[in-house]
């Protein structure tokens, strides 16, 4: 049986394409007043190309599932939950909820802006995007991110096997509570980084802002550098090579800092933790 291809239509009615199977949907309106939802539920081996998706929850339960040159409005809410097997490619989207509890995934050169993008998620590539997020990918597991322009607070909280390069992540409370996350080349800009990570390495990355890297269990810094990083490490088991400045560190726990120069050393007699880590500031040798 060959695919059938629907193509230069509108659906507005509730379940449009309900449960359909090796089907392309081409340069088709997905809105009206009718307000209908669920438009591609149940389907399988099913594509959506050049299509304008302006209703709730179009692709649930899918198997297969290939979106691609489409854009996905701000009234096209939780668009892709419970999905198996996914590729959005080239599109926009712009609903909240985008991706709830899908697997096999796979984003590439596309605009996302959706608050709670990506939760409980498994299997995911990121590829060429732009993201906007608060708690994006929490809870999700098994990440490869590249080029990815990441902006909003409160990502990658509780996530585990992420691999990261070449990135720029714009974000605040990023990787708390995360486990076996690597990140690359990259740019990490914002207040209080890592907390409660366990397997944080983070390899020649760029970090901006106060606090970072608390709390942390086995945590690795090789060849990265630092901008306005203060109070940094405390109660944290570490391993760090630091190029250029650091504007303080406080009370390590655990492990080696070595740093081209280290502004200020912070021991102080209430920590709670014993203080072991052995700290060298190369200015001062």
């Amino acid at each position: 049986m060959g695919l059938k291809v629907i193509e230069n239509n509108r659906f507005g009615e509730e379940r449009a394409l309900y449960g359909a199977c090796d089907v392309l949907v081409k340069n088709c309106r997905f809105e009206g007043e009718e307000d209908g939802e669920s438009a591609l539920k149940e389907c399988e081996r099913t594509s959506a190309e050049a299509c304008y998706m302006d209703l709730r929850y179009p692709f649930w339960h899918d198997r297969e599932l290939t979106v691609k040159d489409c854009e996905l409005t701000a009234n096209c809410r939780a668009a892709l939950w419970y999905d198996d097997g996914v590729r959005v490619e080239n599109s926009v989207m712009n609903g909240i909820k985008a991706f709830r509890e899908c697997r096999n995934i796979s984003v590439v050169n596309t605009k996302v802006q959706s608050p709670e993008f990506c939760w409980r998620c498994e299997n995911i590539e990121v590829k060429n995007c732009e993201v906007e997020a608060q708690y994006g990918f929490f809870e999700s597991k098994n990440i490869k991110a590249e080029n990815l322009s990441f902006g909003g607070k409160y990502s990658f909280q509780y996530v585990a096997d992420v691999d990261i390069v070449r990135s720029h992540l714009n974000t605040k409370d990023a990787f708390w509570h995360s486990e076996g996350v690597t990140v690359t080349d990259s740019v990490l800009e914002g207040e209080y980084l890592g907390w409660y990570s366990q397997g944080l390495t983070l390899i020649r990355c760029h970090i901006k802002g106060t606090q970072p890297l608390c709390y942390c269990k086995n945590l690795t810094l090789i060849d990265c550098t630092t901008e306005d990083c203060d109070l940094a490490f405390e109660y944290s088991e570490v391993n760090a090579t630091i190029k250029g400045d650091i504007v303080s560190i406080k009370n390590p726990a655990k492990g080696k800092i070595v740093a081209d120069s280290i502004g200020e050393i912070i021991i102080t007699d209430d920590s709670k933790f014993p203080v072991e880590a052995e700290i060298e500031d190369k200015q001062k040798r």
